[in-house]
């Protein structure tokens, strides 16, 4: 399953070439992924809340190939690469009208309260299938 998430390039997004700034594209992906597991039905707070476990991102391998600039339509689209008891890796991709702008391997983990490694969800890894 591929999800996409439009994302519109903005004037704060950019620098003074007017095209986005490179750390920008991991907040783009960010609110993807956010989008992605809201979509998924999980809700975090709630997760926090009950579980005692969180997301945290603990790996990005991210390539740049052609930039994005202002007023730009973009999609962010996520698919999962891997799953295991306690990790998640995921591919993500920034394209505009189809063109490949920017690509990311992000490696997700479960912690618990006290930043210790947990298992992820097992409602979580359901809804993955």
């Amino acid at each position: 399953m591929t999800h996409r998430f439009p994302v519109r390039v903005y004037y704060e997004d950019t620098d003074l070439a007017g095209i986005v700034y490179y750390a920008n594209y991991l907040k783009f992906i960010e609110r993807g992924r956010s989008e992605w597991v809201r979509e998924l039905g999980v809700d975090q707070a709630a997760m926090k809340r009950d579980e005692g476990v969180v997301f945290a991102v603990r790996r990005v391998e991210a390539d740049y190939h052609s930039p994005a600039q202002y007023d730009d339509e973009l999609v962010v689209t996520t698919e999962v690469d891997a799953v295991t008891g306690a990790r998640l890796i995921v591919r993500q991709n920034v394209e505009r009208d189809g063109k490949v702008l920017f690509t990311a391997l992000v490696t997700i983990v479960a912690i618990n309260d006290a930043g210790a490694p947990a298992r992820l969800p097992a409602a979580f890894r359901r809804n993955l299938h």
